[in-house]
C-alpha cells in the first residue's frame, strides 16, 4: 500500500486546487462568457428602441406623450350659448307640452252641473293617457269636486296657467300649474282658487298626454311613477 502524501505536501495541493477554481471563476466573469451573453441578438431592447406599437399591454405611463393629433373642445362664449340646447326638449316642444298641461288643468275646473258627470269626466279623458283615462274617473279628487260643484248647481269655466316646469326626462316632463275655477250660480259670480297641480306629461308622437295630475305637494317629482 502506498505512503500517503507528506502533510506539507498535501496542503500545497488543497490550495493548488483554491487557486485554479478562484482562477476559473474570474474567467467566467469576465472572459468570453460574459461579452457573449451581453451580444446576444434575442436580448431585450432597450426603453429607447421599444416603438409606440411596442408598448406593454398596461398603455404608455402618465408622463407618455400622445402621437395623435389634439382635438379640441369647441367652446362657445357665456353670452352667446343656448341654454335651450341643455335640454331633451326645443322650445316648441316645451310650448306644446305645457299646452297640454293648462288645458287638462283648465279641463278639471270647467263644469256644469245640468250634464252628466260622464261628460265632465269625458273632457279630461280625451287629453290623457289610456292608463290614465281608465282611472281619471275613479280618483277621489276629480269626483269629490264634481259633487261638490253639482251640489251647488255651479256652472263653472276653469281657467290654468303654467308656473315652472319641476322635472323632465327623456319623453316626459312635470309642470307646476295653477288652476282656477271661475263660477257662475244664479244669485251671485265667484272666483275659486283650486290650488297648484304638478301634471305630468309624456311625449306621444307629435303630441303630449297627461300622465299624472295630482295636487302639487303631493305630486309626482320625476320620471313616470
Amino acid at each position: 500500500m502506498p505512503n500517503p502524501l507528506p502533510e506539507r505536501a498535501q496542503r500545497a495541493v488543497f490550495i493548488g486546487l483554491i487557486i485554479v477554481l478562484v482562477a476559473f471563476g474570474l474567467y467566467l466573469s469576465f472572459g468570453d462568457f460574459g461579452q457573449e451573453a451581453e451580444e446576444d441578438p434575442e436580448a431585450a431592447p432597450s426603453a429607447s428602441e421599444v416603438s409606440p406599437g411596442q408598448e406593454g399591454a398596461e398603455g404608455p405611463g402618465p408622463d407618455a406623450l400622445s402621437t395623435v393629433e389634439p382635438s379640441p373642445i369647441p367652446t362657445t362664449a357665456a353670452d352667446d350659448v343656448s341654454v335651450l340646447d341643455w335640454f331633451p326638449f326645443t322650445e316648441e316642444e316645451f310650448r306644446t307640452a305645457g299646452a297640454a298641461a293648462r288645458t287638462f288643468a283648465e279641463a278639471y275646473g270647467t263644469i256644469d252641473y245640468t250634464q252628466s258627470p260622464e261628460s265632465y269626466y269625458t273632457s279630461m279623458e280625451g287629453l290623457a293617457t289610456d292608463e290614465f283615462a281608465e282611472v281619471l274617473s275613479e280618483t277621489s279628487r276629480v269626483g269629490a269636486f264634481w259633487d261638490q260643484m253639482s251640489g251647488a248647481e255651479a256652472v263653472a269655466e276653469g281657467r290654468a296657467t303654467v308656473d315652472s316646469v319641476r322635472t323632465f326626462g327623456e319623453d316626459s316632463i312635470t309642470f307646476v300649474v295653477t288652476a282656477q275655477s271661475i263660477t257662475e250660480t244664479e244669485n251671485a259670480e265667484f272666483d275659486e282658487e283650486l290650488g297648484e297641480f304638478a301634471v305630468t306629461v309624456v311625449r306621444s308622437g307629435d303630441s303630449w298626454q297627461v300622465f299624472d295630475f295630482q295636487p302639487a305637494d303631493v305630486g309626482q317629482f320625476g320620471g313616470e311613477e
